[in-house]
């Protein structure tokens, strides 16, 4: 499991607008949008406005998570945070 918080809510604005955009290499995959998580996510992260939970986690999520909060006057602020997934070695079998 992970956290990825977004350091950008500012609980001071009173409807801010959350969006969450995934970033791994030149691909952007728009991951929380309109209010709701966008497939293939939706049935493995929690979302809440501070924080992002991932029941399960591969090194398919490794990444970078961009996390935009747009304001009353549209005010924008924003944070990032890079996900490094270690993936466990595959055991061996015995000789």
């Amino acid at each position: 499991a992970a956290d990825i918080p977004c350091s950008a809510y500012r609980s001071s604005w009173s409807q801010p607008r959350i969006e969450w955009k995934f970033q791994k290499g030149s691909s952007l995959v728009l991951f929380y949008y309109g209010g709701e998580l966008t497939q293939p996510y939706k049935n493995r992260v929690q979302f809440s406005p501070t924080t992002i939970h991932f029941n399960t986690v591969t090194r398919e999520d490794t990444g970078k998570y961009i996390c935009e909060v747009v304001g009353d006057n549209n005010q924008i602020a924003k944070s990032e945070v890079n996900l490094i997934v270690q993936g466990a070695a595959a055991p061996q079998p015995p000789p």
